[in-house]
This record gives C-alpha cells, structure tokens and sequence, in this order.
C-alpha cells in the first residue's frame, strides 16, 4: 500500500486551504491586467512584495490572528455542521435558546483560545520563512524545517476549526442544523 509521508500531505492540505484568488494567481502573467491593456509581462504578484509577510495578505493575518475560519472548515460547513460564530450571528432566526446560546459563547470562546494562538504561530514561521529568504540565508534544511513546521500548524489549526463545527451541531436540534444551512444558503428555500 501506497502511504504519503505525512510532512507532504500536510503540504498538500495547506495547498488546499489556500484562498481560490491566490491559488489562482500563481502564473507569471497577471491576465486581468493584460486584459486592461497593461503590460502582459507584468506578475500577478505585482505588490505583493511590500507586504510585511510576503506570504500572508493583511486579511489573512488579520483572520488568523481574530481566530476566524478563513474557509478551513468548509467540509463541515458545507455538509450540515454549523459554525459556532455564524450561530450566535442567526440566533434569533434558528430559535438558539438562551442554554444553547450560552454554549455555544462558551464553544466560540474556546475555539478562539485554542486557535488565535495556532494563527500566531503560522505568522510567525511565515515571517521566519519569509526572512530567511529576504536575507538570503535560506538552506535546503530551513526550508524544509520551516514549511514543514508551517504545514504541521496549519494542520491543526484546520482540525480545531473542524472540532468546533462537530461540537456545534451536538447542541442545536436537527431542524435548526436544517435551518442553518438554508439561511446561510446551502440548501432550499428560505422561509
């Protein structure tokens, strides 16, 4: 049987966790600038090196560091799992009870200490990363240490986000898991 180290499937979840815009810009051309009648030659990538950490926009880093999903829990948001954030934000209109409302605070509020300093750490080994290059210090070892570290955090900072959809939908009742997934537009008609 065939096993995939699990350093490179880290990896490849990273990949995955990326945002489409990003995935998506990773050729040399910039096409909607092309398009525009700008230089063709031009890297979508343009601007992108005066960030503070070139790998991370300032959206991103600022989601990481609130604790926010950033999309890593899209296979249990999208499958019935609801998100303890958007929960609290439908309240009134899933008839949350004031028991299930104080438990979920109390799930969002845990999720926020385990994964705020998860972001942190991403930030920080991408700043490291980041600087090794700039600095032109880089070595094989680095960066194989040093995105295997980043991918390892990622790794579970996708499972907590994850762990906290499945503790989400222990405490609500079906009809408000169907509830949920209509309002927030994955299934049928809104009532």
């Amino acid at each position: 049987m065939n096993r995939i180290p699990i350093a490179v499937l880290s990896l490849m979840l990273a990949f995955l966790a990326v945002p489409d815009g990003l995935a998506q810009q990773h050729g040399s051309i910039n096409h909607h600038k092309a398009a525009e009648g700008k230089d063709p030659a031009t890297s979508s990538y343009s601007g992108m090196e005066k960030r503070r950490v070139k790998a991370l926009s300032g959206e991103q880093m600022a989601d990481l560091l609130a604790g926010r999903g950033m999309g890593l829990a899209l296979a249990a948001e999208l499958n019935s799992y609801p998100g303890p954030s958007h929960v609290l934000e439908l309240r009134d209109a899933l008839g949350v009870t004031d028991e299930q409302a104080s438990r979920t605070k109390a799930l969002l509020d845990r999720m926020k200490a385990e994964t705020i300093p998860l972001g942190l750490r991403i930030i920080e080994k991408e700043t490291e990363l980041d600087r090794l290059f700039s600095e032109r210090k880089i070595t094989p070892a680095h960066l194989a240490e040093t995105t295997k570290a980043i991918a390892e955090v990622q790794g579970v900072l996708r499972a907590a986000h994850l762990r906290y959809h499945l503790e989400m939908a222990e405490l609500l009742t079906p009809e408000q898991i169907r509830r949920y997934s209509q309002l927030r537009g994955y299934s049928g008609q809104v009532d």
